[in-house]
């Protein structure tokens, strides 16, 4: 009886994150310079599937379709791909500290996109090339821990940290050289977040990436919340503890990588929405990495409505998602602690 009442209390708070990522996403359409009606929308949207008789102005056709939506999913996929990141990360080193960057892919990513940009490098290539690095910071820091350290989560966090180190050394060289007027300002505005170039094209790079993701953390989430346990309490129940941990590093990675190389290096979203969602449904990873997702795409659509609603200026997304989350993390830490206990 209490286990379908915790059961019925879940699908509850899942229909209600469901319809506020809807409310949230059609309500980020009327943020922006261009004031444009919810119906308007609809019905632009609706023409792409339906005979529809346009009564609107072209150019509201073209924002709506090649500015808006795209940022608007954008901010959603890569909100929850953070998140689940972190709350996968943070289960398996079972450690609430733990973020999306632990094994050094935003350094990774920011020496890559910071090498494309000092030789004048298309916005496609600055991409692909933070893509690489960040892959590789990845790849170098999990064939270290392994060599090194076995199958010991610790140095493979310490891997992480020496590579994360490696690369941000490489970093400040490339900035060192840099040119001050243009190259400079580029890198350092990338480096700290912006989806303010994401395009549709981004949308689609970004999918398959998400949609593979998620599709491995489902299939191993019991494995996950066996893990979680400890690792010789997961072994004794049959699991294949080596697996899983790969699972979870090769799918959290994924979807890190191509975010960061998407939007630059946005902080806290991995590390705070996490632990929002072990409040609302519990630390079951099953439950947890459904409602990181959903919380956290949610979180980062609404900042980045705060960043196109300010006239002028385009603030960096990394900037406000840690004034936001820093309060927002002291806040949790004392019914965090009670939860992770």
């Amino acid at each position: 009886m209490l286990k379908n009442r915790n059961e019925n209390y879940f699908k509850l708070k899942m229909v209600v994150l469901g319809i506020l990522m809807v409310v949230a996403f059609f309500i980020s359409f009327l943020v922006g310079r261009y004031s444009i009606s919810i119906r308007v929308v609809w019905d632009i949207i609706r023409s792409r599937f339906t005979q529809v008789t346009p009564y609107w102005e072209p150019v509201l056709e073209t924002v709506v379709l090649q500015v808006r939506l795209p940022r608007i999913i954008l901010a959603l996929l890569i909100g929850g791909a953070l998140s689940i990141s972190g709350a996968s990360y943070q289960t398996l080193f079972k450690n609430p500290m733990v973020s999306p960057d632990i094994l050094g892919v935003s350094a990774g990513a920011g020496f890559g996109a910071a090498l494309a940009m000092v030789n004048d490098a298309s916005w496609w290539q600055i991409q692909l090339s933070a893509l690489i690095f960040g892959t590789i910071a990845v790849t170098v820091a999990y064939l270290i821990g392994n060599i090194f350290g076995g199958q010991s989560t610790t140095i493979l966090v310490l891997a992480g940290i020496v590579v994360s180190s490696f690369f941000q050394s490489l970093l400040a060289i490339i900035k060192t050289l840099a040119d001050t007027d243009n190259q400079l300002p580029s890198i350092t505005f990338w480096l700290m977040g912006s989806l303010g170039k994401g395009s549709n094209s981004d949308v689609l790079m970004m999918l398959p990436a998400v949609i593979c993701s998620l599709l491995l953390l489902f299939i191993f989430r019991y494995s996950i919340d066996a893990l979680s346990s400890g690792e010789d309490e997961a072994t004794t129940m049959g699991v294949n503890v080596p697996l899983v941990k790969f699972v979870v590093i090769l799918s959290s990675t994924m979807i890190t990588v191509v975010s960061v190389s998407i939007c630059g290096i946005i902080g806290w979203v991995g590390m705070v929405v996490p632990h929002i969602a072990r409040l609302v449904v519990g630390s079951v990873y099953s439950k947890l990495s459904v409602s990181s997702f959903m919380i956290g795409g949610v979180f980062l659509l609404i900042i980045d409505n705060i960043i196109r609603g300010i006239e002028g200026v385009e603030l960096p997304l990394g900037v406000l998602t840690a004034l936001v989350g820093t309060p927002v993390f002291v806040l949790l830490l004392s019914r965090a602690r009670k939860v992770w206990s």
